[in-house]
């Protein structure tokens, strides 16, 4: 289907570039042309070349991307984790227990509850009103 509307259009000829580094290939560079025929040498180097460095930058963009992703994940869990340890010492103050005694109580209630740790603990720190009581069955 695509061979009869590109000869309809006026292309003669394709030719895959391949993009790759070393052994990696991403892709390729696809080249149309009204003529029949192979890429002249001088050309296909020049072609290439243009191709090397499209993939050098794909694969930057992508290492950038995820390098941004991790960031964002690493982020949220910190401020995660601050949230809940911020939990445990509200639960120990308010139950007079140690520090591993009310993360264990914050995490048994999520579990009864069938709620995430982190929304129970968002509760305790941040809604006086509604604080669930953890010592509860």
């Amino acid at each position: 289907m695509f061979a009869p509307r590109a000869v309809s259009a006026g292309y003669r000829s394709v030719h895959a570039i391949p993009l790759r580094l070393r052994t990696n290939v991403i892709g390729a560079l696809n080249l149309f042309g009204a003529e029949a025929g192979d890429l002249d040498p001088d050309d296909s180097r020049i072609i290439q070349a243009l191709a090397d460095v499209a993939t050098i930058s794909i694969l930057q963009e992508r290492t950038i991307s995820r390098g941004e992703v991790l960031t964002e994940q690493l982020q949220s869990a910190l401020n995660s984790r601050i949230v809940i340890e911020q939990a445990k010492g509200v639960v120990a103050q308010r139950y007079e227990i140690d520090i591993n005694d009310a993360f264990e109580m914050l995490r048994s209630y999520a579990r009864r509850h069938n709620q995430r740790l982190l929304a129970v603990a968002s509760a305790v720190v941040t809604d006086t009103v509604d604080y669930p009581d953890l010592a509860a069955s």
